[in-house]
């Protein structure tokens, strides 16, 4: 009779499954998964230590591409370190714009990881529903920013303008007539806000159709139901943040426990799960959606009403208008010296965590009063989550490691860094 006997496989790092540059190796008994070695290194760009060679204003862009789903929220974790060594007050209108940014980048993050995660345990139809929202989101950050993706919006000091009073338009073209690109542009007239209103309306029915699609779906519950099962205290100790800590049944969301900016005036939940599977994950995030479009809300509601500036004034860390630039020396010396040298930073250390949608990303700064950071270390959510991989598969089969890694929601950009 032939012998029976553990063998090893390598899992990615091409793998479609492993989102990104993951390459596990798995030590298997038959199909049963006996221990996963996660392998990184793959992806690694120095992010830390290229910050500490450019101007504290030149690395804004670099944490854009850290979580490259998560653009405008990594942005945030740096820049609030940075006023927290600076000790500047940002406008309140900019503490509005950026809580509104967050939570679309929330939206934005999870309706990519709905999407592939749905992909990756066989359901095709949920990522093509996904990226139809996210195209409108996606718009948002075009308006305010110019980039689809790597948004550089946030500044220290508030943010790099005001939100437009239009919205691009969609030209008519030989595929759409002019009566379709009329009917496109509906929610487009208006402004920026109009638009973002018009997507909170929509938004609900989007996810009450995902979850028509998903929630009681038989297969969908086989594939998640009592897989990964992590329970509050292992999930403590694991280092577990955001929804991965959350659907273990623990209710840690720093914009409630540690509210930063203007979180705590605004009215939301934090959805728990019961049972620490990756289906209480799922309805975690799910949840998370609603909260989000919630909060999204009562942001557009206080910007209609309250105008104001979107940076401070202190031309040491904030370039003057350009108008004014042109027209005063003084201000022609700031913008200078602002772009070529940066800005001094006095002495001193600063950790900054905020409520990433994988998770608690923080920012540790430390200053010896130059002009870029002399150490920048990153918190990255996913790491501690990728570090309790083994644990989370053993025992499972092979096809439950590709629905682990699904619940984690890995990005590799910050993994890697």
């Amino acid at each position: 009779m032939a012998e029976i006997r553990n063998y090893t496989m390598n899992f990615g790092p091409q793998h479609p499954a492993a989102h990104g540059v993951l390459r596990l190796v798995l030590e298997l008994d038959g199909e049963v998964v006996r221990r996963a070695d996660p392998h990184i290194g793959l992806l690694h760009r120095a992010t830390e230590k290229l910050a500490e060679n450019k101007t504290f204003l030149q690395s804004v862009p670099y944490m854009d591409r850290l979580d490259y789903v998560s653009m405008m929220v990594n942005e945030h974790a740096y820049v609030l370190a940075i006023e927290k060594l600076l000790q500047i007050d940002v406008p309140i209108r900019a503490q509005y714009i950026r809580v509104m940014f967050d939570e679309i980048t929330r939206i934005l993050n999870h309706l990519l990881w709905i999407g592939a995660h749905a992909l990756d345990v066989g359901a095709m139809t949920m990522f093509l529903y996904a990226f139809r929202e996210r195209e409108d989101l996606m718009d948002c950050y075009e308006a305010v920013s110019g980039a689809r993706l790597h948004a550089a919006y946030y500044r220290p000091g508030g943010v790099y303008r005001d939100l437009p009073d239009t919205m691009p338009q969609y030209q008519s073209s030989k595929i759409h007539s002019e009566k379709q690109t009329r009917s496109r542009n509906e929610n487009r007239e208006g402004s920026l806000l109009d638009f973002i209103e018009d997507f909170t309306e929509r938004f609900p029915t989007y996810v009450d159709e995902y979850e028509t699609l998903l929630t009681d779906n038989r297969i969908w519950k086989q594939r998640l139901v009592d897989i990964g099962v992590v329970s509050p205290g292992r999930a403590k100790a694991l280092g577990f943040t955001g929804p991965m800590l959350r659907g273990s049944g623990v209710a840690w969301d720093l914009r409630k426990k540690q509210p930063y900016e203007v979180y705590d005036q605004l009215d939301f939940d934090i959805p728990v799960g019961v049972n620490g599977d990756c289906y209480d994950r799922y309805l975690v995030r799910m949840e998370e959606f609603r909260q989000s479009n919630r909060i999204i809300k009562q942001c557009v509601d206080w910007l209609r009403k309250n105008p104001g500036p979107v940076i401070t004034d202190n031309h040491k860390v904030a370039p003057p208008s350009r108008v004014a630039m042109k027209q005063n020396m003084e201000e022609m010396i700031h913008h200078f010296k602002l772009f070529s040298e940066g800005f001094h930073v006095p002495p001193g250390e600063a950790y900054v965590g905020v409520e990433h949608p994988k998770g608690e990303f923080g920012i540790y700064l430390v200053s010896n009063g130059a002009n870029k950071p002399y150490r920048l270390k990153i918190r990255a959510p996913g790491f501690a989550h990728l570090a309790a991989l083994d644990e989370m598969s053993r025992g499972h089969m092979i096809a439950d490691v590709v629905a682990i890694i699904g619940t984690q929601d890995i990005v590799f950009g910050e993994i890697d860094r």
